[in-house]
């Protein structure tokens, strides 16, 4: 892997994006793929494809439960040379993951054929996997009272220092 793919990596996930994969992970595929498209057309570089690739998971996933064989094959097919050269691991999508739980879907759907689509199990249709706030900048909490660095545990704020303590939901304590 190149270091400007582990930075590529490393960076955050489009605001769209991470909805569109809570979107996919509540069963919405419809709503998943408009909003990872909408993060696809605004981002500039490489991650498109890899956005672009999820996006058409959703779909053959769509098109799994409207019954429509062909245009299941046929979009993961596709999906296929988005998602390829990702790292298993990629804005802390598990993205190698992804194309397991995918390959898996279309090797049922194949064998079930068109005719016996319907029957395929719901559960085999797996959430995308990922850490909602990979790359996102910790929250750094300083005691008021004696300037220590405090720890959350649980929206719970403590200072080890003085035992100061208050919720993390009090933003007027909160400090930067």
């Amino acid at each position: 892997m190149t270091d400007s793919l582990i930075d590529l990596c490393s960076a955050p996930l489009h605001p769209q994006a991470a909805q569109g994969l809570r979107l996919f992970n509540a069963g919405k595929y419809f709503e998943s793929h408009e909003a990872l498209e909408a993060a696809w057309n605004e981002e500039t570089g490489p991650v498109r494809d890899l956005y672009r690739g999820i996006l058409q998971i959703a779909v053959v996933y769509l098109h799994i439960i409207r019954r429509n064989y062909n245009g299941a094959v046929k979009v993961y097919g596709r999906s296929q040379k988005w998602l390829k050269d990702w790292p298993a691991i990629c804005r802390g999508i598990f993205v190698e993951e992804l194309r397991r739980d995918a390959e898996a879907v279309i090797t049922e759907v194949e064998r079930l054929g068109a005719e016996r689509i319907g029957e395929l199990s719901r559960t085999l249709l797996k959430p995308v996997h990922w850490e909602e706030n990979q790359g996102q900048k910790k929250r750094t909490y300083l005691c008021d009272r004696c300037g220590h660095e405090m720890y959350e545990n649980n929206c719970k704020v403590t200072c080890p220092n003085c035992g100061n303590r208050f919720d993390c939901s009090d933003l007027n304590i909160y400090f930067d």
